[in-house]
């Protein structure tokens, strides 16, 4: 008990946790945005890998870090273009397509990596984004530029989803898509622009492990935070202040469960530690996901004029 307290009680805690949430916080964004439209983009965990990966590279080649985080986004874009073609255009199954969209990039990174060091034993190194020391507010000092960034998105999204014209209308095809076309607007337009724009954040959420939280690129980095954006969505409730605070509660729970392992086991094997903040959410979510308002019109497919 006094070991937890310490932790607590530590700012490097916070600061750890804060650190952690930061991509949860981007991905997660970047899911809302796709299912307030309509569609379900299981494809996040592939996109954040190539996200990943495309900015570390561009960095690597000499470029500046923020045309690293442009490249990520691009990347994360162009591949929510392809799953838009493929549930929206085709109006193909959403479960399938994500999944797909997922194998294809994950597969294609981890092939160009192999195909750009083939004979590198170590992953090559870059400079990341440096801690923002100058500000004055003592938990965002020893974050980067990425972590503000993903904090003022938080605001920024909920005000364009729900005291905007276009947050209206992306909301409108999430929830009666019929009434949408019956207003004159683009089922289609909408749906596929929300897509297009949530996976260029899934990519930037997958360049804050390669520019910021380390500095280079190697397998399985993203451990699985694609599915967790999924389920924080749900806990959220589908709003973007709620999925700020599911972030940061998973993130609680991970930065926890490093610092009890370092601490000591006292018997317990690491893995319960491992298990502890995935135990914890599963809990959250269940007590939350039961109350949840999910768009009505969500992972089901549009056709123009159908009714």
């Amino acid at each position: 008990m006094t070991e937890l307290l310490d932790i607590l009680l530590n700012p490097a805690f916070w600061s750890a946790t804060l650190r952690v949430a930061t991509p949860l916080i981007l991905g997660t964004l970047g899911v809302l945005l796709c299912e307030r439209a309509g569609v379900l983009n299981l494809g996040i965990e592939g996109i954040m890998v190539a996200g990943a990966f495309t900015g570390w590279l561009t960095v690597y080649a000499g470029h500046g870090l923020w045309t690293g985080v442009l490249v990520a986004a691009l990347t994360g874009a162009a591949l929510g273009l392809l799953h838009a073609l493929l549930t929206v255009g085709l109006a193909l199954s959403q479960h399938v397509a994500g999944l797909g969209i997922t194998l294809l990039a994950t597969s294609l990174s981890y092939f160009a990596y192999r195909v750009s060091f083939p004979k590198v034993s170590t992953p090559p190194t870059i400079e990341p984004f440096a801690p923002m020391d100058w500000l004055p507010v003592p938990l965002l000092q020893d974050q980067t530029p990425l972590t503000l960034l993903a904090l003022l998105l938080v605001p920024l999204l909920a005000w364009a989803l729900m005291r905007t014209p276009l947050g209206l209308a992306v909301r409108m095809v999430g929830e009666n898509p019929q009434a949408a076309e019956g207003q004159g607007l683009s089922v289609g337009a909408l749906r596929t622009g929300a897509i297009v724009a949530g996976s260029a954040l899934m990519g930037v959420a997958g360049s804050f492990l390669t520019l910021s939280a380390f500095n280079a690129f190697f397998f399985n980095m993203v451990n699985g935070r694609g599915w967790i954006c999924v389920a924080l969505v749900v806990f959220a409730s589908w709003r973007p202040g709620k999925a700020l605070l599911g972030a940061l509660l998973f993130a609680l729970f991970d930065a926890l469960q490093l610092r009890l392992q370092q601490a000591g086991t006292g018997g317990i094997p690491y893995q319960v530690y491992l298990m502890l903040p995935y135990l914890l959410s599963i809990l959250a979510l269940v007590l939350v996901a039961r109350r949840a308002a999910y768009p009505q019109a969500l992972m089901k497919p549009y056709r123009k004029g159908e009714r």
